[in-house]
């Protein structure tokens, strides 16, 4: 079982990875960003601390589902005398008031279900990076834990003595426990809890109720849109990579990076995967956070990732505190690629806001004025598209021009053409079509390699990279084109192992990788289904369901032989491989009736 065999709940403000024996192991607050108020996941082989469980006495099984639609979890621990406890783990999330309740909290329901079964609760969490919280019983039903950014107050009704000094005790009867806000719990505990859990349930359910899914493959799909959503921040819009920091890509690697922020590269792949299901929300969202982006770039330079709040500076350290994940650091907190010229941002930034000039359903369409702030992107694609940057696998020691980069600079042209032609300004559209039209001849010159007959990932050489893919996806390249499809024997012949694709598969800074990266396999199942080898690609998507962890999803990157799963999780680009690849093999609806 690997140890990222996790389970996701959170409510789009915080989130917890809970483990195959019930615990809460990784969970930041205030925000997704923040002090892990659970990190036994970086502790080490056996953290003291970081962690909340609810433990039977003498576990033998713990089973585990979410309940359908939802990210609620109930797990069911059974003892080896038959008897059994149900503990439910959610956080709030539903309308109160006609405003989103959306709290700094965790709730938990411990049921007994068979037996007489005696269990211990320990909540044990960290301030400072892996520092002892204090704490201080507060009344006869609840406990205060002073953390750095606020004082949480665990409100329950189980017997606070007993589980401040955890001590075991017989589960005589249901059990509801609050993490919440440091303010007084009004009304009945049971009874509000329940209703919490019951609004929540509601609310989820009524979201996926609106998912325009395929017909094929529906529990992958609704599970992955499900913990897309839960990777925004509500708040702002933005949208993490991940929700955990310092998972390496493979063992002892150094590869540990803090994913914790929005890369404008991999909420345009979210969003877009997304609105292919119709989850608008996210969509409108992440446009308000893009929009404030903009607006404070000033037509200037754009990062390639940001803060969930926008914070443009994500200064990079190593916390010693805690050893890693599995003992191997470093844990890193903030990510230095922030100073990175990444120009495929460019290009990011106007594919993610085209459909707000074209869809009709949207609260918010947009108008001139957006076009023209979108303008100044376009003008940097514009400049830059020739220049050498760090890629999108965000090279630390060596820049390039890359191929991918270009492209991308290339789509927020050819799509501002089209916005522009949406909202009648057609010199303008004429303009940036020109444009497009130069920098796609460049493109077809510079990173074609007539002796070995593939696109080049970089201007200068003779680079395989498995980016050089999404120029389908773009709509660069047709499937048909001759040179896209020797492109694709190239990359498969180069970077294909076995089941599983490789982004590169030369030295970077940090020597020549190990693992898989799983996005990288979903487009090459893309590529091979457009291709005309499409049972091949059914099949190839089938092998990579076997992969996911038991609540459904995926880290970043796979051990090619081992099949381990590794770096953070889960993981934006591979929840989305998930959903597109679904939605572009499935059977039509049509099929059925």
């Amino acid at each position: 079982m690997s140890d990222l065999d996790l389970w996701v709940i959170g409510n789009c403000q915080v989130s917890a990875l809970v483990d195959r024996a019930g615990r809460f192991v990784w969970g930041c607050a205030p925000r997704v960003d923040g002090d892990p108020l659970f990190s036994s996941l970086l502790g080490g082989e056996t953290p003291e601390t970081g962690y909340w469980s609810v433990e039977l006495e003498d576990c033998v099984s713990v089973e585990q589902r979410y309940e359908r639609n939802t990210p609620i979890l109930v797990s069911r621990h059974t003892d080896s005398a038959g008897n059994a406890i149900e503990v439910v783990d959610f956080c709030p999330y539903f309308r109160r008031m006609a405003r989103p309740y959306r709290p700094v909290a965790f709730a938990r329901i411990v049921r007994p279900v068979a037996g007489r079964p005696r269990i211990r609760v320990r909540l044990k969490p960290t301030c400072g990076w892996g520092g002892t919280c204090g704490q201080r019983i507060g009344g006869t039903n609840h406990i205060r834990y002073q953390t750095d950014a606020m004082t949480l107050r665990l409100t329950t009704t189980a017997p606070v003595g007993m589980v401040h000094e955890e001590r075991a005790f017989r589960l005589e009867g249901t059990l509801h426990f609050f993490l919440g806000p440091d303010e007084s719990f009004a009304g009945d505990i049971a009874a509000t809890i329940d209703s919490m859990l019951a609004n929540t349930a509601a609310e989820w359910r009524e979201w996926v109720r609106g998912l325009a899914i395929p017909l094929e493959w529906q529990e992958v799909v609704i599970r992955s849109a499900i913990s897309l959503k839960l990777c925004q921040h509500e708040e702002t819009g933005a949208i993490v990579a991940a929700l955990t920091t310092s998972v390496p890509e493979h063992a002892d690697s150094q590869r540990n990076w803090d994913y914790r922020y929005c890369w404008i590269r991999d909420a345009y792949y979210t969003v877009q995967a997304l609105n292919r299901l119709g989850a608008l929300d996210v969509l409108e969202g992440y446009l308000v956070y893009l929009r404030n982006i903009v607006d404070s770039a000033k037509g200037g330079h754009i990062q390639p990732l940001y803060g969930v709040l926008g914070e443009a500076v994500l200064t990079e350290r190593i916390e010693e505190t805690l050893s890693g994940y599995r003992g191997m650091g470093p844990v890193r907190v903030g990510n230095q690629a922030y100073e990175q010229i990444q120009h495929d941002a460019y290009g990011q930034i106007v594919l993610s806001n085209t459909q707000a000039f074209f869809d009709q359903r949207l609260f918010r369409m947009s108008g001139v004025e957006d076009f023209e702030a979108l303008e100044k992107v376009g003008e940097r694609a514009w400049e830059n598209y020739d220049q050498p940057d760090a890629g999108l696998w965000e090279l630390r020691t060596r820049q390039s021009v890359h191929t991918y980069s270009s492209a991308m600079c290339w789509a927020a042209c050819d799509r501002l053409a089209n916005a522009a032609a949406a909202i009648g300004l057609t010199e303008r559209s004429a303009l940036w079509q020109e444009r497009a039209d130069r920098i796609r001849a460049h493109i077809e010159e510079a990173a074609w390699r007539p002796d070995t007959k593939r696109l080049s990932a970089t201007f200068a050489g003779d680079d395989l990279d498995a980016s050089v893919l999404q120029l389908l996806d773009l709509r660069f390249l047709a499937p048909d084109d001759p040179r896209f499809l020797d492109t694709l024997a190239a990359v498969e012949a180069g970077l294909r192992r076995g089941s599983h694709m490789l982004r590169y598969a030369i030295e970077d800074d940090f020597g020549l990788p190990k693992t898989a990266f799983n996005v990288c396999t979903f487009w090459l199942i893309e590529a091979l289904h457009y291709t005309g080898r499409s049972e091949e690609a059914r099949a190839l998507f089938e092998e990579m369901l076997l992969r996911r962890t038991a609540a459904g999803l995926l880290s970043e990157d796979i051990d090619p032989e081992s099949g381990e799963l590794w770096g953070n999780y889960p993981q934006t680009y591979s929840l989305v491989g998930m959903i597109n690849c679904a939605a572009l093999l499935s059977k039509p609806w049509s099929s059925i009736r």
